[in-house]
């Protein structure tokens, strides 16, 4: 079945959407419209949260609250999106430097890549956050998105969105040590299709679905890398997708309309919007941040 729109909110950029299974609502992020986003499908009810500064990725937090990536650090916050505590300072040069994609691992630490603005010297990393603090898990990169897990969460998922590029590791959730980098696929740009893998998520067969930012469209791709779907979006910048609704049998899908071009937005008027369609084969709850860990 074909996307449609679930919510239309016009993000500007709306990006990491998380599914609440205890609250069955949906999360997701505005990042230049400053804002967190609370839908609950069955209601139909809708709430923004209004943030101090561009705020890039979010994960559920254990007890309730979330923790957050933003352009200063990552933040824990309490349920109704008020700052409570400064966990990390962004360690990179934040005028041109923010947290972009994260996602909370089995284990409940959170891994939150940066975006290096200029995209001109791969200044972003991939860090890992816990009670040891921040630690780098990959570096070089000019977008850091993707993040995703294994079933059994034994390996870790994570692409470069400039560099059309998805990365597979093995992945140690006793210790958050990632290991064995190893191409996972690779996308083909032309002048027409410049659609790069940005945000996405596992469902429960470890498929790995992603957003391809400028292609307007989401794939899916076996464990070992092949190809298997692929399905259009009514929005030229899809930016990332996540599991939700009864049995996490829905997938929605967060765009963007920021610096879109006025032919493009003709094209899709619904761009920023939510969007969503049935899925045969359900995703997996979102594991929630532990302070403890």
């Amino acid at each position: 079945m074909p996307l449609t729109v679930a919510l239309d909110v016009r993000a500007q950029l709306g990006e990491c959407p998380v599914w609440d299974v205890d609250g069955q609502a949906l999360f997701f992020v505005d990042i230049t419209g400053r804002a967190l986003h609370r839908f609950h499908p069955a209601s139909g009810a809708h709430a923004v949260m209004t943030m101090p500064e561009e705020i890039g990725c979010i994960g559920l937090r254990k007890g309730g609250g979330f923790i957050a990536g933003f352009r200063s650090g990552l933040w824990l916050l309490d349920p109704e999106g008020r700052r409570e505590t400064r966990l990390a300072d962004n360690p990179e040069d934040q005028r041109a430097s923010r947290f972009n994609d994260g996602r909370v691992d089995p284990a409940g630490r959170f891994l939150a890549g940066t975006i290096d603005e200029p995209k001109d010297g791969g200044r972003a990393h991939l860090y890992r956050y816990d009670r040891r603090g921040l630690a780098e898990l990959a570096g070089g990169l000019l977008t850091s998105n993707g993040v995703a897990f294994s079933p059994d969460g034994r390996t870790l998922y994570h692409s470069d969105t400039p560099t059309f590029t998805i990365w597979r590791y093995a992945y140690d959730p006793a210790t958050g040590e990632a290991t064995d980098k190893t191409l996972f696929a690779r996308l083909q740009p032309s002048e027409t299709d410049r659609g790069r893998p940005d945000g996405a998520a596992v469902d429960a067969q470890g498929c790995y679905w992603t957003a391809l930012f400028e292609g307007g469209r989401i794939r899916r791709y076996a464990p070992d890398g092949r190809l298997l779907a692929e399905h259009p979006v009514p929005a030229r910048c899809p930016t990332m997708v996540c599991f939700g609704g009864a049995g996490l049998r829905t997938l929605y899908v967060t765009s963007a309309r920021h610096g879109r071009s006025e032919a493009e937005l003709e094209a899709f008027p619904q761009s920023g919007s939510l969007f969503s369609m049935p899925v045969d084969v359900p995703g997996l709850p979102e594991n929630r941040f532990d302070p403890s860990v």
